[in-house]
């Protein structure tokens, strides 16, 4: 078969080199979108990360394609209702990072509790002096997890490390785990009422889209930090700036923004051709990244070597696995089964 793995980085060769043996293999550091798409319209099975644009335009240029194997656990950039009326399989990678994610959302968390990044700026400029400085103990505190799958849950044993009191939000509680940590469930109303911590651990669904909204952060107690390791559009950004000019949001530690691929090839655009109210979005994302109380890392949560590694690995084991008939880790919303070892998130609205 032709497999095309897209965005390839060196660190995978090894992990895709045993298909080389029975399939053509080809390997770009390219997103797969529509503007790199028709060079590689022979494809029959592509494997993309985040970056790459996998919708029903783009899709249609690949007619011989009959899997996507993408190397994230989120599939939100794949038109899977095209794949779906149209036959291709989509897995992922359901366990990769479940603690790495986690680590960098309490990274993100320490930053703004004890002012890191501002702290570290100012040493390199010369400075000592910590006036203005002063920060915060989590112990103590209230963290609310908006999701408890494996991510989640991973984030809720940090948090409970921190001696803080962890609860959580899923539309699925797991009793066991709850009452091995002494988690406690609740309403998502009650969870935005007494978190001083909010950290969101969902994919991006229909349900899910700007679950925190204007609305959202009024029922927020005074002076709460919001933490975001999962999706872009899961905030209303333009709420989120209001709130944190009006100190009813203490700060934001931002791993994923709305319109990434905008934020990434900005200035290889026609702007003319994009939509307006996706521009409006990037503009968001440029108050957001400027304002002094906001950290904002370059969706890297999952950067390390080891998640790398295991990503690299359950992509060609999904790969060989649908070449020999026997697929596995497909997602839900191409027809098949979400595996039972994935426990993906779910929230619905108050």
């Amino acid at each position: 078969m032709k497999i095309v793995i897209f965005e390839a980085g060196e660190h995978e060769t090894g992990a895709f080199a045993p298909l080389r043996r029975e399939h053509d293999v080809v390997m770009t550091d390219e997103t797969l979108d529509r503007s790199s798409v028709e060079r590689f319209a022979d494809a029959e099975i592509v494997s993309a990360f985040v970056f790459s644009q996998l919708d029903g335009a783009t899709l249609e240029r690949l007619p011989r394609l009959g899997f996507i194997a993408t190397r994230s656990t989120g599939f939100d950039h794949i038109d899977t209702a095209y794949c779906r009326e149209h036959g291709i399989a989509v897995s992922n990678v359901p366990l990769y990072g479940e603690n790495t994610v986690a680590e960098h959302a309490f990274a993100l968390l320490l930053a703004i509790s004890r002012h890191i990044v501002e702290a570290a700026a100012r040493v390199r400029g010369g400075s000592f002096v910590f006036t203005g400085l002063e920060g915060f103990d989590l112990a103590g505190r209230t963290f609310g997890a908006i999701g408890a799958g494996n991510i989640g849950c991973n984030v809720l044993r940090m948090a409970k490390a921190f001696r803080m009191r962890p609860i959580a939000y899923d539309v699925a509680p797991d009793a066991t785990f709850a009452a091995s940590l002494g988690v406690e469930y609740v309403s998502l109303p009650t969870l935005l009422r007494e978190s001083d911590v909010i950290s969101l651990h969902v994919p991006a669904t229909p349900e899910t889209v700007n679950v925190l909204s204007a609305d959202a952060f009024e029922r927020m107690k005074p002076g709460v930090v919001i933490i975001n390791t999962a999706r872009g559009a899961l905030i209303d950004n333009r709420a989120l700036i209001a709130a944190l000019k009006s100190g009813k949001v203490a700060g934001a530690g931002l791993d994923v923004l709305p319109e990434e691929p905008l934020m990434r090839g900005r200035d290889a655009l026609d702007l003319r051709t994009v939509d307006p109210s996706r521009l409006a979005s990037v503009e968001t994302n440029r108050t957001l990244c400027a304002m002094p109380n906001v950290v904002v890392t370059p969706h890297s949560a999952f950067y390390t070597h080891e998640a790398l590694d295991r990503i690299a690995a359950t992509t060609a084991e999904n790969i060989d696995a649908f070449c020999r008939g026997s697929p596995k880790n497909l997602v839900a919303e191409t027809g098949a089964s979400v595996t039972a070892q994935s426990r993906p998130s779910r929230v619905s609205r108050p």
